[in-house]
């Protein structure tokens, strides 16, 4: 038996594998990039829970850090970092939060932003009141980004093909 609770605090949280329920984890840290190693190790252990490939797994914990970083910029010194996971069968939501100094969430034409949107498939941002910037992150099981033909003249070999976000940061080198 799966000890885990769900979100309706049954202790039943078949439904992250079956019957559609979801789950949802909360963490809450000191806005300190010290402390992104905590969300990292949650977010790779929550996605594994999930059955998400290695490549997802690692795309979802570079792209939790980097939304992160994103946020920890104009957090107001001391307040705290929420990050919460919705796990649902084969998608994971992530919501990273923070009181912001200006209120103003990322901008979208950066190459952090581009990262973070071929690392996580769907990304958005918001500011709620009492200036809290959201930025929020989507992913589903095997849902890799796609990014594109090579480059001309690009010739990729099959036993040695690049990852996907290194083919990605290529790709907008030479756009």
């Amino acid at each position: 038996m799966d000890p885990t609770p769900s979100a309706d605090g049954t202790g039943n949280s078949s439904g992250v594998h079956g019957g559609g329920l979801r789950d949802v984890v909360q963490l809450t840290i000191p806005a300190a990039g010290a402390y992104l190693t905590v969300l990292r190790t949650a977010t790779a252990s929550l996605a594994a829970r999930l059955d998400f490939t290695l490549e997802d797994i690692e795309d979802l914990r570079i792209a939790v850090d980097e939304a992160s970083a994103l946020l920890l910029v104009s957090a107001v010194p001391g307040s705290a970092l929420e990050c919460v996971f919705s796990l649902s069968p084969g998608l994971m939501r992530v919501t990273v939060s923070v009181d912001s100094l200006d209120g103003e969430p990322p901008s979208k034409d950066t190459f952090a932003w581009t990262v973070l949107s071929a690392l996580a498939g769907e990304v958005s941002s918001s500011t709620g009141p009492g200036h809290r910037v959201t930025i929020e992150l989507a992913k589903r099981r095997g849902d890799r980004a796609d990014l594109g033909e090579p480059p001309a003249g690009h010739v990729r070999s099959r036993s040695a093909e690049p990852s996907e976000l290194g083919a990605k940061l290529g790709a907008v080198g030479t756009s």
